[in-house]
């Protein structure tokens, strides 16, 4: 079992302490706001400062929400490189910049530290249930050793290459969420308007060959104005951002992300940012002036 130092007690990282925990390891852990939840009550230890959470760790992991916060807490005064020592591994799960995380890796690697970004597909419950789905990039070897910390919080590791592949490959997939996302509220809409059952639409959704377990999560959640978050439209609302820079770069063409930001911000306009990223389909349907709530 491996010394664990986790930083960022948010909910993705407070479900995967717990995992980290559950599966034996030995876990400290720092939070930016340490009222937000007692580290004792996710079975792990606490630390006041980054310093002391890290002094005696093998493995360093922290899930943070953006690039600001990861530069605050990485790069910053009394940071994590400032701290860290030679020979511990790194690992971001965070979804950011592959600039971002480049600047990640330069830092690391000028402090002998191994660097992997490894950021999660999943939301709030696949994080508790240990259900993530973990794309990692860096040294091999280093991933290699620390594969198996990984598993105690996932359903599936999968190691994309080099450095920054992780980070590439979670912009890949999460182009597919929005599009899905957008794609199952166009659907709801347009049914809607054709006078169908929503029930009875979701029901083939459920069994078509492009069926999608966000089909059928989200889309009973919307019939039952449910937009309680697992995942935050705000949050999403980065994302889009995220992949859009990234496909401008490569000048690749990504039609489905422009649309669904599109909706995204006009979801956050209308005071829905805290609600879950399928509050997108609310803004969809209110444009089309339908409701898709049905009892």
């Amino acid at each position: 079992m491996a010394r664990v130092a986790f930083l960022g007690l948010g909910t993705m990282g407070q479900g995967m302490v717990r995992n980290l925990v559950a599966a034996g390891h030995d876990v400290i852990t720092w939070n930016r706001t340490p009222d937000r939840v007692s580290p004792q009550s996710l079975g792990a230890r606490g630390a006041a400062s980054i310093a002391e959470a890290v002094s005696n760790a093998e493995i360093v992991m922290y899930c943070l929400a953006d690039d600001a916060s990861v530069r605050d807490v990485v790069l910053g005064a009394g940071g994590l490189v400032a701290s860290v020592k030679a020979g511990t591994t790194v690992i971001d799960l965070s979804t950011i910049s592959p600039e971002m995380s480049e600047e990640e890796l330069l830092a690391f690697n000028g402090k002998d530290v191994d660097f992997l970004d490894a950021p999660v597909f999943g939301s709030k419950g696949e994080a508790a249930a240990g259900g993530l789905w973990v794309v990692v990039g860096g040294d091999r070897d280093a991933f290699d050793r620390v594969q198996a910390v990984l598993s105690s919080v996932a359903e599936t590791v999968h190691y994309m290459g080099g450095a920054g592949a992780g980070v590439r490959m979670k912009l890949v997939g999460n182009l597919i969420v929005a599009a899905q996302l957008l794609a199952l509220g166009e659907a709801l809409t347009l049914a809607r308007k054709a006078g169908l059952d929503l029930h009875d639409v979701l029901g083939v959704l459920k069994v078509t060959d492009f069926r999608s377990p966000i089909f059928d999560g989200v889309g009973a959640a919307v019939l039952a104005d449910d937009y309680s978050p697992s995942f935050a439209l705000k949050l999403m609302q980065k994302d889009g951002r995220l992949i859009q820079a990234f496909a401008a770069q490569l000048d690749s063409p990504v039609p489905s992300v422009h649309a669904a930001v599109g909706y995204v911000d006009a979801a956050v306009a209308a005071g829905w940012s805290n609600e879950n990223a399928s509050a997108l389909i609310k803004a969809l349907a209110t444009e089309a002036g339908v409701s898709l709530t049905e009892h």
